[in-house]
């Protein structure tokens, strides 16, 4: 069975809150123990995969701002700051980092707890 990596970064594009879910998950499911995991979010940006009105109202909720675009398909489509989801590169960057450990990349753990466990370590490496 496979398993993605969800994770949440902050400005400096460092980890705040790592997850584990099954591969043939949705991603929006991750997102209410991510922000879990840390309290105060502040400003949100996700891509268009996150776009839901749950998930949304879930960020509020916690206190922060979702910037998230809506899909090409809806109707009523939201504005996003271009400044602001530009930032979205460091999620993107973080895991290319992540990648760059063997361990985490190639997946040597057969089990979820020491594949986490794997994933955290080198997390604080970086």
């Amino acid at each position: 069975m496979s398993t993605k990596i969800n994770a949440m970064v902050d400005a400096r594009g460092l980890p705040l809150a790592i997850t584990l879910s099954p591969g043939q998950a949705s991603d929006k499911a991750a997102v209410a123990a991510l922000l879990a995991a840390h309290p105060a979010p502040g400003d949100v940006v996700a891509d268009r995969g996150y776009d839901a009105r749950a998930i949304l109202d879930l960020i509020a909720a916690h206190g922060g701002r979702g910037h998230i675009p809506t899909q090409r398909d809806r109707k009523v489509q939201r504005s996003v700051d271009p400044a602001l989801y530009r930032q979205r590169n460091l999620v993107e960057r973080f895991f290319n980092k992540l990648k760059h450990f063997r361990k985490v990349a190639t997946r040597y753990e057969k089990t979820e707890r020491n594949y986490l466990a794997a994933v955290l370590i080198a997390c604080s490496r970086i």
